[in-house]
Parts: C-alpha cells; sequence; structure tokens
C-alpha cells in the first residue's frame, strides 16, 4: 500500500518548500497519498488532500499572533484529532515552530505512533535552546538545511541530517545572465504590508539623499505581488515622491537581485536569496517596538542576519531598528556603489558563505531521508 504523508506548512516560503520535497517522494512513489495544510504550491504537488491556509495563518510579529490566539488554538485542536484519526504513516512538519512543536507534542500526547519528521529545522538555536530536549522527544528526524545545524540537534540525541539548501538549487534555477547595472540601487522592502509600512518610506527618504550625493543613482523596487505595489505607489505619493511609482516592479525580485549594483534588503529568506545572486547589499529590520523587546529578551545571537550567523560575524551590515534612518541607509548605499574595495571584499564573502551550504539537490537527498526513515 502507498505510503500516507501529511504535511503541515504555514508560510509561503514552507510552502514551496514542503512542495518541492513532495516532489521527488512522489518521482519514487507515484501512488503516494498525500493531506495536510499547505499553501498553493504544496496543493498543487499534492492534490485535494491539501487545504489552502498560508494566507491566514503566515501572520508575523507578537502582536500579530497574540490576536490570533483563539484562531491557532482552534486549528491546532482540530488538527491533532485530524492525524490520530487518519493515522497517516509520517507527519512532516515544514518549518513554522510556533505551531508545529506544539502539534507535535500534542500528537505524541495522544498517542500517534507514525513518524515525526521535520524539515526546515526551527531556528531554536537562536531563541529557543531548552526546546531541543523537548524536541529530541517526540521528533524522529530532524532535516537542517543548514551545516552547523547538524552537530547543534544531535548533541540531544535527535538524529540530525544536514541535505543542503534548497535556495542554492532555485538560485541557480533562476540566474538569467545579467550584468550588474552601473548606479542601480535596488529596494526590497519585504513581503509583508506591515514589512512595507515601517521599510519603505526609510528607503524613499534614503534615495532623496542619495541623489542629492550621486545624480546618476537610480533605484527600481522589488514588489513581492500587485496589492503590495498598489500600497507601495501610495507611500510614494505620500511621500512627495510620485516619481517613484515608476521604481516599482512585480515579479522581477530575483532579476532585480542580478541586475542592481547595491541593494537594501529586508531581513528574512530574501537576505540569503541576495547573498546566493551575490548581490552587495544591507540588511533592513524595523518591527514594532513590542516585538523588538520581545524578540531582544528571547533572541541569543549576535546577528540578526543568517549569512552573518553563518559567518560567525557581520559579513553584511545591519541596519536594525533605531539603527535604521534615512541617513544610514544612504550611508550603507553610496559605499556600496562608490568603494569597489569593499565590495570585492563583500562579494568574494558572500560567496564564501554560499558555498558551504550544498551543491545542490537538496529536496532530492531530503526525500531520500524520508524514504530511508519510513523503511
Amino acid at each position: 500500500m502507498p505510503a500516507h504523508l501529511h504535511f503541515i506548512a504555514g508560510e509561503v516560503s514552507g510552502d514551496a518548500h514542503a512542495a518541492g520535497l513532495l516532489r521527488e517522494l512522489r518521482a519514487a512513489d507515484p501512488g503516494l497519498r498525500c493531506t495536510g495544510l499547505g499553501g498553493p504550491r504544496l496543493r498543487e504537488a499534492a492534490g485535494q488532500g491539501i487545504e489552502d491556509w498560508v494566507e491566514t495563518a503566515g501572520v508575523v510579529g507578537l502582536w500579530e499572533v497574540l490576536k490570533m490566539y483563539g484562531y491557532f488554538k482552534r486549528r491546532l485542536a482540530d488538527e491533532t484529532a485530524r492525524i490520530l484519526k487518519g493515522r497517516p504513516d509520517a507527519v512532516i512538519l515544514v518549518d513554522y515552530p510556533g505551531f508545529n512543536l506544539r502539534l507535535a507534542a500534542a500528537l505524541r500526547r495522544g498517542g500517534y505512533a507514525g513518524k515525526l519528521i521535520y524539515y526546515i529545522s526551527p531556528q531554536v538555536w537562536a531563541w529557543k535552546k531548552g526546546r531541543v530536549k523537548t524536541m529530541a522527544k517526540v521528533l524522529d528526524l530532524m532535516i537542517c538545511i543548514f551545516p552547523f545545524e547538524k552537530e547543534f540537534y544531535e548533541r540531544s540525541g535527535l538524529r540530525t541530517e544536514f541535505c543542503g539548501h534548497p535556495l542554492v538549487d532555485r538560485t541557480v534555477a533562476l540566474r538569467r545572465g545579467w550584468t550588474r547595472e552601473p548606479h542601480l540601487i535596488g529596494w526590497f522592502p519585504g513581503s509583508r504590508f506591515n514589512e512595507v509600512k515601517r521599510l519603505f518610506p526609510v528607503m524613499l527618504e534614503a534615495a532623496r539623499a542619495i541623489r542629492l550625493a550621486l545624480p546618476q543613482a537610480r533605484f527600481a523596487v522589488a514588489a513581492a505581488n500587485e496589492a503590495i505595489a498598489g500600497r507601495l505607489r501610495l507611500m510614494a505619493d505620500a511621500a512627495g515622491m510620485p516619481e517613484a511609482r515608476q521604481w516599482i516592479e512585480t515579479g522581477t525580485v530575483y532579476d532585480l537581485m542580478q541586475r542592481a549594483s547595491a541593494g537594501a534588503v529586508a531581513s528574512g529568506t530574501a537576505t540569503l536569496e541576495a547573498a546566493c545572486f551575490g548581490l552587495p547589499y544591507t540588511l533592513v529590520y524595523r518591527v514594532s517596538p513590542a516585538t523588538y523587546l520581545a524578540a531582544k529578551t528571547l533572541v541569543r545571537i549576535r546577528h540578526i542576519g543568517i549569512v552573518n550567523v553563518l559567518a560567525g560575524r557581520e559579513v553584511v551590515r545591519e541596519l536594525v531598528q533605531g539603527g535604521l534612518s534615512a541617513e544610514t541607509l544612504a550611508a550603507e548605499m553610496l559605499s556600496l556603489l562608490t568603494d569597489t574595495d569593499r565590495r570585492a571584499r563583500l562579494e568574494g564573502e558572500l560567496a564564501e558563505v554560499v558555498a558551504g551550504l550544498g551543491a545542490g539537490g537538496a529536496y532530492a537527498r531530503a526525500a531520500a531521508v524520508v524514504r530511508e526513515t519510513l523503511a
């Protein structure tokens, strides 16, 4: 009988990773049955057994999550009951630790005897190291995407495999042979409106200052979708910069990362994507004061950018919260555009970090490990 796998992915990135893993699993076992929660990509790969919930589930920020506490509590209870009744051979939890780690514990308390496999290891090494012991008790396998995570998780007794980072494959497939355009700055304000509304006004003011110092500077803005693009246009108008409407591009984020000579990238997955494309960039981050204070209390690492975490030092400059202003951002962009030695050094350091993420084939290796675990 074909295996029955139940996936849980709660964000856009997790949806993409779950779909990539499932496609590799189906290549070896076309009859594989799949159920669970995910998004449009996983649903496309799996069929009707997947409920698309990522638009609701993919909230970010402490206050935003607290406002939806009742919703998540109900979904956790419903999903626990669904899995205990359906008894899939394995539950594959993809990133999304706030929900998925609670679900794993609830399933074991409920007597679930199948395999619990975690893909895209949660970054508890940054914020809650104590959770590792609990994870080791309930999980059968951790599949990590950063090389240093294997030793970290294995110290707790949890079987862990490093299978490479999927971004390596994706960025190789998306390379278009662009030549970097002189004096072009790429603004990457994020994929969620909460990020965009805090970062884009700073980018607009920085653009004014940059043009005063370097009149030949040009700008392009990567909008995650047309809804975000509409919000960006309204913010450009509100800032008295209607010309910035012409900078906004939709659906070209990866091309822009290859075309721009420098960029400012919102903290998150996009910072690693920018590194994979070799873009000299600065990380920018700003959230609500309550969320930032909570994060400062929980997070136990020096840097928030994954490139810097992997390197163990500041490779990419981080402009965070109060340290982010139009003045500091403009100064960083001008430095990246005009200091050729700094640019060359940064490009070399980014390439070194990316080389440590594996040579490609991450989904195929992860699928092989899942099949071995099921066998």
